[in-house]
């Protein structure tokens, strides 16, 4: 659209106001506040230079405010990514007005991602000129343009009638120059000319290997999930494992040459259990929209079972000593308003033993088996809008009272939807936790990459055997350990279940 001519410098947080001459007989102004840079290497000469200061070419500007004769200088806002793995969102609410003054930081809207709601706050200052997605607008692409905001308030109402184009939404980020969509593309090629039978010939670019396209494709699990979910033909690509199979490595190779093909529309079969449900006639129902949570869990649970080879050990554990140090604890603790809960002591004891037992604490990695050196417990929460899992990080070296504040922050954080990326994102071992609902013990399916899952039910009292009285009562609480056969044998699973009863029946060892 316009180049610019920068040099390698540095550049203070200073704003630097420069023209650009175009190559039409219309010019544009540009007003940039060390966030974006327009890369270039055009000869034209700027048309007017404020300062001294030069441009190094590798700043990057988050915001870049565009003018010219038909509207007045503002920003557009797009929807970020405001996870890795997001692609689209939903606005809950807007919480400015078209209107408002608007402040950096202010919150502009909670948004709805494949995560949890998070709030979108603004980058920029000014005042909100148009809102252009409402609220309650669901499956919102990432780069949508969401709203307008301008500077000076009597620019509001040139964005009235203000209608985006669709170049306005392919820029992918934060705020965006108003005029740096990109140049649409060239027209396509005329097609080639049609070749007679008889000069056809059986030769093939050497990309793609001569793989009969219904025939059976060699691949591991995860090469074949993360294909479905990038939309990979597998036909397509060459494997570089053993005998020719297709390893995750080889789809991530593929996808970063761009040539990524459309997987094939032929029928693929798929269990009977998969076929939709039919409604029985004379029944009635409501129909509930699923949202980008509940499509998440769904996505990635299936590929769970469907991938991972799940086995399962349980063990009684014995909660009577638990109990009395936990009670002991909080009465020492009291006047720092903290209460320890049982769960923190299973968390405790759960990154210990994955030190004791490294295995348990890694992840398959389709060629390689990655092991951590510290223990990331997820914990497993259930919200209004789906299961979620926050992480108490670096578990095995923080002690009972600091594992329960995380927990309890974390918690509150998830239940209204404002946990940040980085509190939700990871984790090497999850606990799942069902004892307050009454449940005895259950089976858990493994929070992929991790290897293994603790399903923990609620203690009650039992009569258990005794070595001198016969029989006494005691406080057990069943758990149940999920495994993953590729990273974890059977023995190692039952090796961590003896390590991890050990520390809670003599939870003071877990403070040496």
């Amino acid at each position: 659209m316009f180049r610019s001519v920068v040099t390698a410098r540095s550049i203070l947080n200073t704003t630097v106001e420069y023209g650009f001459r175009r190559l039409t007989s219309r010019c544009l102004c540009a007003n940039f506040k060390y966030r974006y840079v327009l890369s270039s290497t055009s000869k034209n000469r700027p048309l007017c230079w404020h300062g001294s200061l030069q441009i190094p070419q590798n700043i990057q500007f988050m915001a870049c405010r565009m003018y010219s004769s038909d509207l007045p200088a503002h920003f557009k806002i797009t929807l970020p990514a405001l996870s890795p793995t997001m692609e689209a969102g939903t606005i809950v609410t807007w919480q400015k007005k078209e209107g408002d003054k608007v402040s950096e930081g202010d919150l502009l809207a909670e948004i709805e991602t494949d995560k949890a709601t998070m709030g979108f706050e603004s980058s920029e200052e000014g005042h909100l000129a148009k809102i252009l997605v409402a609220a309650g607008s669901a499956n919102i692409p990432v780069g949508k343009l969401l709203c307008i905001i301008v500077e000076n308030e009597s620019d509001i109402e040139a964005f009235k009638t203000f209608v985006p184009t669709a170049a306005d939404d392919e820029v992918i980020g934060g705020s965006v120059p108003a005029s740096a969509a990109p140049p649409p593309p060239p027209p396509p090629p005329p097609p080639p000319k049609p070749v007679a039978p008889a000069q056809t010939t059986h030769a093939r670019a050497p990309a793609a290997p001569s793989r009969p396209t219904g025939g059976r494709v060699f691949a591991t699990p995860l090469a074949k999930s993360l294909a479905l979910e990038k939309g990979v033909d597998l036909n397509a690509i060459t494997g570089t494992g053993p005998e020719g199979r297709i390893q995750a490595e080889d789809v991530e190779k593929f996808i970063s040459t761009g040539a990524v093909p459309a997987v094939a529309t032929q029928p693929v079969s798929v269990p009977a259990a998969a076929t939709p449900a039919v409604a029985v006639p004379g029944l009635e129902y409501t129909d509930i929209p699923l949202s980008n949570i509940r499509q998440v869990i769904a996505k990635r649970l299936l590929q769970s079972k469907q991938t991972i080879p799940h086995y399962y050990l349980s063990v009684d554990v014995k909660m009577d000593n638990v109990i009395r140090l936990r009670k002991e604890l909080n009465a020492i603790l009291s006047k720092q308003n903290i209460k320890l809960s049982v769960n923190d002591f299973i968390i405790k004891a759960s990154a210990l033993s994955c030190l004791k037992v490294p295995e348990t604490n890694s992840s398959w990695m389709d060629s390689i088996i990655r092991q951590y050196h510290s223990v990331d417990i997820s914990v497993a929460v259930a919200t209004d809008y789906g299961l979620i899992t926050p992480i108490v990080t670096s578990a095995d070296s923080k002690g009972l009272s600091a594992i329960s504040k995380d927990v309890q922050s974390l918690a509150a954080k998830a239940k209204e939807g404002k946990l940040q990326p980085s509190e939700y994102q990871g984790g090497t071992f999850t606990i799942s936790n069902l004892g307050m609902f009454g449940v005895k013990n259950f089976c858990a399916i493994i929070n992929p990459p991790q290897a293994c899952i603790l399903a923990v039910g609620g203690a009650e009292e039992r009569l258990v055997a005794g070595s001198e009285e016969g029989f006494n009562v005691a406080s057990v609480m069943s758990v149940t350990l999920s495994c993953d056969h590729r990273v974890v044998d059977g023995a190692v699973g039952a090796q961590w279940l003896a390590e991890f009863k050990r520390y809670l029946e003599t939870p003071e060892t877990m403070m040496l």
